[in-house]
């Protein structure tokens, strides 16, 4: 959706000022999904309007990830997001197949800026092929996708750094000519004199531009980096905030909370003004600071807003791509890996949502796993080591999953994201089934009937019911595996699938080609939704990723000349199956799957 639609469509519906966050790319693989994680977690906590990306203009890998960010945050996260970007080092080919990706994406969104001058280079020069100003870029863009981008174009409350003389006048008539061509709002530069910004804004709408403008807010940190921002940008500095800052400057945690009050009293006398009703956080890739601001402003939702949101319209996040509009159901073995679940289905065509290729066996159910980017494990060796340490024992496993279940650990080789409160209700079980080295890989309690609003375990519509099947994932030994089967030969309600390695399937479903649903929700006037379900076809894709995590680990012990860890894992890929079972019996309380695995 476009930012210029959501404000509008705020405005009409609430008074409450709305906020968006800014992030960069990072430069390692590690910090982009750490920032995944961040920018998920800040989303959670404070709904924001919208996001954006910056652009790397450097050419190769970094600009990829710009791309990168906008598509999985527009997918996986689904965040709205607008998309940086210049036209430094980017010559029309390379404007084309990033304008291209976005609109892929679902992104309506771009902030069209000419950009700083190449790092190696003392002053701006266009590059062969490409454009000499925003305004350039903003008509280009136009006249290849009309009028499905919202543009936004940069503001400079203080005057462009590079205007020699800060004429006010001049700056605002270039500000005008990108308006003109076809700019939709306006995000300022970082400034901290809000007397000047308020009048700059009357300004610009006494120039006849009449488009929201978006005042770029910056958290103060430290009290370096507060400087050393300003000095970047050229902007001044009122006394005020020298004079309460300077005599703290060595002090980080006081510097950042009298900062933080000087931001809020600013913020506040922009809001007070009529001219800002929106207020957008230069994050710097950091969490707390923004989270600080919008809390003493007192403009994070409330508990009503946030049981309004259509933040679960399903049990995932719903996603923005268009391609995925459609989506209504999901295996639950990528429950707790969304990333790699998006990217192998990213090449399905649109008619295959909401069911996609589940139960068609002449056809492959997913893409291969290198659409996954090079690692199926999201962390770095180096953090793998932090995280997971170098297990050579079962019980050394089972310790990192007890970790991971307590909420001690935020993610497991074949987890990307933390634990939640909804499997509390069989916590105990899962815990116990771990120390008896039965490794749990995902699950989900039973649940009859609780209200879709409900905070755990509610998602949807709020005036709805949802359900659940308990359903466990594990690790089993394959000398276990027969008398597993032989105890299930003959129950009526819990259904398998096993899987080893090399491939060995084996289920006591009647018909293991067709879907199970183990979450479905029903609500007044609607459809009975079945978000969730357990089938072949995609187990079989499950398992394929599973093992390769697993290899993946045994390689990064290996890199890191631990060949004992790397023994013991490559024991697990061998000598361990993958199973999960479903209790059909959603009204019983009693947890049958784990009196059964505690008797093998």
């Amino acid at each position: 959706m476009k930012i210029t639609e959501k404000l509008e469509q705020h405005r009409q519906t609430s008074g409450k000022p709305t906020y968006s966050f800014e992030y960069f790319v990072p430069k390692t693989t590690q910090g982009v999904q750490n920032l995944y994680d961040r920018m998920d977690r800040m989303y959670e906590a404070s709904l924001p309007q919208f996001i954006d990306i910056t652009w790397n203009a450097g050419g190769g890998r970094l600009s990829h990830l710009s791309t990168d960010l906008v598509a999985t945050a527009q997918s996986v996260l689904g965040l709205e997001t607008c998309m940086h970007l210049t036209c430094t080092n980017m010559p029309v080919s390379m404007i084309d197949e990033a304008l291209e990706n976005a609109y892929h994406s679902g992104c309506q969104n771009i902030l069209a800026l000419r950009g700083d001058p190449p790092r190696d280079a003392e002053n701006w020069t266009p590059v062969e092929g490409g454009f000499q100003y925003a305004k350039d870029l903003i008509k280009y863009i136009k006249s290849k996708y009309g009028d499905h981008f919202a543009i936004g174009v940069a503001g400079y409350p203080e005057c462009h750094p590079e205007l020699p003389t800060k004429d006010v006048k001049l700056d605002l008539e270039y500000l005008k000519q990108k308006i003109d061509a076809g700019g939709d709002f306006i995000i300022t530069q970082m400034f901290y004199d809000v007397d000047n910004f308020i009048n700059w804004c009357s300004q610009v709408r006494a120039a006849g531009m009449d488009v929201p403008i978006i005042p770029g807010i910056m958290p103060i940190t430290t009290y370096a980096a507060f400087l050393r921002r300003a000095q970047w940008g050229q902007i001044s500095i009122p006394q005020q905030f020298l004079s309460q800052l300077d005599p703290i400057k060595d002090d980080d945690e006081l510097v950042r909370d009298i900062g933080t009050n000087l931001i809020v009293q600013m913020c506040q006398k922009l809001l007070n003004s009529g001219y800002i009703s929106h207020l957008h956080i230069y994050t710097m890739n950091l969490e707390k600071a923004p989270l600080m601001i919008l809390e003493r402003l007192n403009i994070l939702p409330t508990e009503s807003e946030f049981n309004a949101h259509p933040l679960a319209v399903l049990p995932w996040r719903k996603s923005l791509n268009p391609k995925r509009k459609n989506e209504e159901v999901r295996p639950i073995f990528w429950k707790r890996r969304p990333y790699s679940y998006v990217a192998r289905t990213s090449q399905w065509a649109v008619d295959e949502f909401p069911n996609g290729r589940f139960g068609d066996s002449s056809s492959p159910a997913f893409g291969d796993l290198d659409l996954c980017g090079s690692d199926l494990i999201r962390q770095s060796a180096n953090k793998c080591l932090e995280l997971w340490s170098t297990p050579t024992s079962i019980n050394d496993i089972a310790f990192l999953v007890i970790n991971y279940l307590n909420g001690n650990l935020k993610c497991l080789p074949w987890s990307d994201i933390p634990i939640n409160d909804e499997i509390n209700a069989i916590k105990t079980h899962l815990i116990e089934l771990n120390k008896h080295s039965i490794i749990t890989i995902n699950s989900q309690p039973q649940v009859n009937g609780i209200r879709s609003n409900d905070k755990i375990h509610g998602w949807g519509p709020k005036d709805g019911y949802v359900y659940q099947k308990q359903y466990l994932e594990f690790m089993l030994p394959k000398t276990k595996l027969p008398k597993l089967i032989d105890t299930l030969k003959n129950n009526e309600f819990l259904t398998y699938f096993a899987i080893d390695s090399q491939g060995d399937l084996l289920s006591n479903h009647p018909d293991n080609s067709k879907s199970n649903a183990v979450t479905w929700g029903i609500f007044p006037g609607r459809e009975i939704l079945q978000p969730t379900i357990v089938e072949k076809i995609s187990f079989l894709a499950w398992k394929e990723e599973f093992y390769h995590i697993l290899n993946e680990w045994k390689l990064n012990m290996n890199k890191y000349d631990k060949p004992h860890s790397a023994h013991f894992i490559q024991s697990l890929i061998d000598d361990y199956c993958l199973v999960n079972i479903v209790d059909n019996d959603y009204i019983s309380p009693d947890d049958q799957i784990h009196s059964i695995l505690l008797s093998l």
